[in-house]
């Protein structure tokens, strides 16, 4: 008998969350703050993977031993920031003993009405993984902690519009920090940086000399990613805050250097080099070469001739 694979646990909504933590209601019922360092809190309650159509951010202020970051592992004895997103799979990796820290859980709803409704869907850190964490200096806690204690007793007094207003700007403050100190950390790791840079490199040169371009086409950025072991959009921004550029423009520069190298030493036809290089449409090629070039292939081979 084919054994059938378990389905993930589905909490849709704070008040659900609560009960399964088997902790008092909410004060409200669109937001909440767990604090990890009450006794009465018992994480192990909640299921160990689950979904929820709510938002989620982790601040974990004390973390035993190491964890997991991209293809390294890092002391976490710093304090440590998570970020998930509405529907995806939430859960951990590793058990921890001793944690401490503070989870601010609200639905998507609270913003409503408010420009960060819009606007946090333009923070990628919300679609990272566990593995890519943000690593806080003691300066950068010590900011975070004082926005979860402002948030923490805004929602242990009496709610009112404009509590309300107050943790939707706390929200805002906190996710503009955590913005600052993820450029921070892409730019303070060097040695990673570096072997990122050199990886993606020897990735791209594998799949070009390889001629993978003729069969499985142009090589994406999900496929980058899953090799390099990051999700898109932390590879992305990794790569932007090292060079300036992002993962789609890393393989633009690479398509155009090959295409180059086919067109200055080798009689192909416009439409050869284009097929070669992986693109279903001559056009496509072109428009791209022109764009970075503001010549056409034509007019390159032409010139440098």
């Amino acid at each position: 008998m084919k054994e059938e694979t378990p389905k993930i646990a589905k909490l849709g909504s704070i008040t659900e969350i609560h009960r399964m933590l088997d902790i008092p209601g909410p004060a409200h019922p669109l937001i909440t703050l767990l604090d990890t360092r009450d006794d009465k809190m018992n994480l192990s309650r909640l299921p160990v993977s689950y979904v929820t159509t709510l938002y989620k951010i982790s601040f974990i202020s004390k973390l035993g031993g190491k964890f997991r970051y991209g293809q390294g592992y890092y002391d976490f004895d710093e304090g440590s920031m998570v970020f998930t997103a509405p529907n995806q799979v939430v859960g951990s990796t590793a058990i921890y003993k001793g944690n401490e820290g503070y989870s601010l859980v609200f639905h998507q709803d609270f913003l409503q009405g408010y420009p960060l409704a819009a606007k946090i869907r333009q923070y990628g850190f919300f679609s990272y993984t566990s593995n890519e964490a943000l690593h806080l200096s003691e300066q950068e806690r010590t900011t975070v902690s004082a926005i979860f204690n402002i948030i923490q007793e805004e929602l242990n007094s009496r709610i009112d519009d404009f509590s309300h207003e107050v943790v939707i700007a706390q929200i805002e403050l906190l996710l503009s920090y955590a913005k600052r100190f993820y450029k921070r950390q892409f730019l303070t790791r060097h040695v990673a940086g570096n072997a990122l840079l050199a990886q993606l490199e020897n990735l791209l040169n594998t799949y070009f000399n390889e001629k993978r371009t003729v069969i499985h086409g142009i090589p994406t950025v999900q496929y980058l990613a899953e090799q390099l072991n990051y999700t898109p959009n932390y590879l992305s921004d990794m790569l932007r805050s090292l060079t300036g550029l992002n993962a789609q423009q890393h393989i633009h520069e690479k398509l155009i250097e090959r295409s180059k190298g086919l067109l200055t030493t080798t009689p192909m036809t416009i439409s050869e080099v284009a097929y070669q290089l992986g693109f279903e449409h001559s056009q496509s090629f072109s428009r791209l070469f022109k764009l970075k070039t503001k010549l056409s292939p034509v007019q390159f081979r032409a010139a440098f001739n």
